[in-house]
């Protein structure tokens, strides 16, 4: 079995709306949610001129392979409305995958963990709330650790 973590994004719509939508097709098409994070809210990363975002982290259960894993994700967020426009734009949902057991995986369709995970706090706060001593793979650093260095500044807080 493998362990992933995925982080659920949405800025369009009623967001909670579309995370829990999510949430059924994940279970459903990938595997068994164990745990998920608080919701929380903050504004967009690198776009500001959009409407706040709500974020989740769920870990999940699955038999999938990792590219197998990414093309569901892909599937379920274009069932589920999103279309892929500019870097960083509005978006009904967005799934992430965060870390794939403790692989590292840097292939064209996925790469984990994600390279941004240590630069962005709407990742490590609900990361943190829910696994705050996961290492890191690549910086060998835990989870907790890296949200007490990471530069980025935007206020991320429960919904």
């Amino acid at each position: 079995m493998n362990k992933i973590y995925l982080l659920l994004g949405s800025n369009l719509g009623d967001s909670i709306a579309q995370l829990s939508k999510a949430i059924l097709h994940i279970e459903k098409k990938i595997g068994c949610i164990n745990r998920k994070s608080n919701l929380y809210i903050t504004a967009a990363w690198g776009n500001p001129k959009q409407p706040y975002f709500l974020n989740q982290v769920i870990i999940v259960d699955t038999k999938l392979t990792a590219l197998k894993t990414m093309k569901t994700i892909l599937q379920i967020e274009k069932k589920m409305g999103r279309l892929r426009t500019v870097k960083n734009a509005p978006r009904i949902i967005d799934i992430d995958i965060l870390f794939f057991n403790k692989e590292i995986i840097n292939q064209e369709l996925l790469i984990t963990p994600h390279a941004q995970i240590q630069n962005r706090r709407f990742v490590l706060v609900p990361l943190n709330q829910l696994s705050p001593q996961l290492k890191h793979p690549i910086l060998k650093k835990s989870i907790h650790q890296l949200l007490i260095s990471c530069s980025d500044k935007l206020n991320v807080r429960k919904f």
